[in-house]
């Protein structure tokens, strides 16, 4: 705690420490340059086929689809698990609202679901209560890094036959097992938006181990559009493109993964280092036998310490350092929450969570002062 102070004192930011950032590759440019230069014509898609080959082969799927979007490669998911007017869904309460609006998009249900607070993710032990007839898809979201429950949720899709879309929007590099997310499920949606460990400004990708879902996605994300017929169009599809120079950038990024993780891991050590001393917090969970890329290094508030997680941020805003609350549960809008739920664990951890700078060229000198202000604030 000393040393916490010590460094309060020697060294301020002169700018916003932000949540989020990215390392600029030593093949981005390069690789952008070509698609620029030369991804036109018989070349449009070259690094289109390459990004999806590499992320197949680091996240061990057997078949891959680049989308605009992590939200379409969920939309085109449930597309192909056959989700329409009147199924359901089972989300977890606690993820980005995308993950309900999807499925209601198709014109099905979304059941929200409570979380616990060993994965942040559905919680198994409640789950089967909520599978009925018209239950299609359970929907895992790996919130934050994280990993879902993913062997009780396979147990429970098998036993009542369903489909398992895993949303791995924030999970890419975390394993199970061993075993990479995206490969742990039906299916998987990916996305490379600009805060995300793999960032490219916006993308996703699709992976599956199912060659007839594929299949017919290659179809619909380009107006379900014939591959033997030119210009005839075999049903009404959608415009989910990735554009080449979008997936030049990603293949740049894909083959720096592994330093991109190092560094994130290593961040999340140095604020354990640093805040695990406080009781009363709950940090981003890493149980047995998961390995967390810890995209946002987040921390949960469980005791009164006199000061709310609202205030907490302000303070921390004040002091130039950059914070994301956790998401609101979904059931908490009006949208959605059309008769009462009750997920006390979804709405703790939302209430009281917190993301702290996490981009991957955060400094041990930054988390130093970000760590001091944190111990300062709650502890005075």
């Amino acid at each position: 705690m000393t040393y916490g102070k010590i460094v309060y004192k020697m060294w301020q930011p002169s700018k916003m420490i932000l949540t989020a950032g990215p390392k600029i590759g030593k093949n981005d440019i390069r690789y952008v340059s070509d698609a620029v230069k030369n991804g036109w014509n018989l070349h449009h898609s070259d690094y289109i086929y390459k990004f999806e080959e590499a992320f197949a082969k680091y996240v061990n799927a057997k078949y891959t689809l680049s989308m605009p979007h992590g939200t379409s490669a969920l939309h085109i998911a449930l597309v192909c698990m056959g989700v329409g007017r009147g199924d359901e869904v089972i989300v977890p309460d606690l993820t980005y609202v995308t993950c309900a609006n999807v499925v209601h998009q198709l014109g099905a249900i979304p059941i929200l679901v409570d979380i616990d607070r060993e994965t942040w993710s559905i919680d198994t032990s409640r789950l089967e209560k909520y599978i009925t007839k018209k239950t299609k898809v359970i929907m895992p979201v790996h919130l934050y890094g994280n990993i879902a429950d993913m062997d009780g949720i396979a147990q429970i899709a098998k036993k009542h036959h369903l489909h398992i879309l895993e949303d791995a929007c924030e999970g890419l590099g975390s394993t199970l097992h061993g075993k990479q997310v995206g490969s742990l499920s039906d299916a998987a949606a990916f996305s490379f938006q600009g805060a995300k460990l793999l960032s490219i400004g916006e993308g996703g990708m699709l992976v599956t181990k199912h060659k007839g879902w594929i299949e017919r996605a290659r179809s619909i994300v380009d107006n379900g559009i014939s591959f033997t017929r030119q210009f005839w169009h075999n049903e009404i599809g959608y415009m989910y493109a990735m554009s080449n120079i979008q997936a030049a950038l990603g293949l740049s990024r894909l083959e720096d993964i592994d330093d991109l993780i190092a560094r994130k891991r290593r961040i999340n050590r140095w604020y354990r280092e640093r805040l695990g001393g406080i009781k009363g917090i709950q940090f981003s969970p890493e149980r047995k036998g998961v390995v967390s890329s810890f995209w946002m290094n987040t921390i949960v508030l469980d005791t009164d310490f006199g000061i709310t997680r609202d205030e907490l941020r302000i303070k921390m805003s004040e002091m130039k350092i950059d914070t994301r609350p956790f998401f609101f549960p979904i059931s908490e809008f009006c949208f959605y929450n059309k008769q009462p739920i009750n997920n006390p664990v979804s709405y703790h951890v939302s209430h009281n969570g917190i993301n702290l700078p996490s981009g991957v060229m955060l400094t041990e000198r930054m988390v130093d002062y970000i760590a001091s202000v944190i111990r300062k604030l709650l502890l005075k």
